[in-house]
């Protein structure tokens, strides 16, 4: 009998935050076994809510939920989105412009689909988010990375960016504040990297979901407001921020001068028209949750827990012999870099299974960020943060098992 074979389309595709490590812990846990995992940004999973006024926007509006919505989503979410863009400087910014979804994921899909001719290209960091990777190449185009190395705090190096770009790039790509890293950009850097997409005619792509999620002082630059005219689509919702990632509720919104984004804009309505509408039901917890006074700084300031789980992992990475990190300022995430110099070799897929088997910890290896050769893993935040000072005593436990075993084979030669 003849095999169904899958797309070859699916070859160069990986999302290794939910691939075969996390299968290999569902099997340990059917064994008996407890595993701590810190692969996914899932607030809910770790006793977080969404605030109870969104919980009751919903609820009051349930009878008017049954029915398809607007392909582009509630005319008063919608309105409530465009007024916080236009708050925050973006230009050109009208609630035709405004799409909602099932989730920034399935945007993300939709806004490339409706750019990407086969062979195009996209710029992306390198460590990216897999999904605009696998959304990159699922539309025919071509994933051109840009290093946003520990060595430079995760920013990107613009003449780099501008050195990648070719005939064929269409777009650069910008996550702000960063999933994996937590680096927030600085204005400084933004304008420089909005200059070369004017330069270039490039649309500005900007992942913004974890816009208000700040540690320690740190500021967050809307990029359309930066680009003015410059055509940028902006990324947000309600996952992370309000902690409501199971409501599906994720929107994109479009700025810039409009002569130059018609058809494009044209474009996504078509697309999102074919799938019907998003969730309605969740929609309705857009204006509450844009317009009420923000829930996230309890977490994120001293004395909240997503500050002290960052302080864990903090005092736990300057404790350890073979870790170091660059400071997350925002987001949900650290991306601690185990140190080369007691090791010839690392492969950090290796090392996240030996920590998944010998201490049932669940990480997400480097190399799934698209980052080759890398020595990185992410964790989440959002454990508490008595949980994470363990989880690094088992990773220095994984660790320095490691470098004894390196250091072995040496000291067998050399008797």
């Amino acid at each position: 009998m003849a095999l169904i074979t899958p797309s070859a389309h699916l070859a160069d595709v990986r999302y290794e935050i939910r691939g075969a490590l996390t299968r290999r812990a569902r099997e340990l846990e059917a064994e008996g076994l407890d595993i701590i995992k810190l692969n996914i940004g899932n607030p809910g999973r770790y006793g977080f809510t969404a605030p109870e006024h969104l919980r009751g926007a919903i609820a009051s509006h349930l009878q008017e939920s049954e029915a398809y919505g607007h392909e582009q989503g509630l005319e008063l979410a919608r309105e409530a989105i465009a007024t916080q863009q236009r708050a925050r400087g973006a230009r050109h910014v009208e609630v035709e412009r405004i799409f909602i979804g099932n989730g920034v994921s399935e945007l993300i899909d939709i806004s490339l689909r409706a750019l990407l001719q086969p062979g195009d290209e996209v710029l992306l960091p390198s460590p990216d988010y897999p999904l605009w990777s696998a959304a990159t190449i699922l539309n025919g185009g071509q994933p051109r990375y840009y290093r946003c190395a520990a060595s430079q705090g995760h920013h990107p190096d613009p003449d780099e960016i501008e050195a990648l770009i070719t005939p064929r790039t269409r777009a650069l790509v910008l996550i702000n504040p960063n999933n994996p890293t937590g680096a927030v950009y600085p204005r400084e850097l933004l304008q420089q990297l909005v200059a070369i997409a004017a330069r270039h005619q490039l649309l500005l792509l900007s992942d913004e979901i974890y816009d208000e999620i700040l540690y320690d002082g740190a500021t967050f630059q809307p990029l359309a407001e930066v680009a003015g005219d410059v055509p940028c689509l902006t990324f947000g919702g309600l996952s992370k921020v309000h902690r409501a990632c199971g409501y599906r509720v994720g929107w994109m919104s479009l700025s810039g001068a409009p002569i130059r984004t018609t058809a494009y804009r044209d474009a996504l309505q078509l697309l999102a028209a074919l799938r019907l509408c998003a969730n309605v039901t969740a929609q309705w917890a857009v204006v509450p949750a844009l317009q009420d006074a923000p829930t996230i700084g309890a977490l994120t300031t001293p004395g909240g827990r997503l500050h002290e789980a960052r302080r864990a992992v903090l005092e736990s990475v300057a404790a350890s012999d073979h870790l170091d990190l660059v400071t997350p300022q925002g987001a949900l995430y650290a991306f601690p870099r185990v140190r080369g110099e007691h090791f010839a070799t690392f492969d950090d897929n290796a090392f996240a299974l030996r920590l998944l088997e010998e201490e049932s910890v669940l990480v997400v290896p480097g190399t799934s960020f698209n980052v080759p050769g890398s020595h990185h893993f992410r964790i989440t935040l959002l454990p508490p943060p008595a949980q994470l000072r363990e989880v690094f005593t088992r990773i220095e436990r994984v660790l320095s098992g490691m470098a004894r075993e390196e250091r072995q084979p040496r000291n067998v030669a050399m008797a």
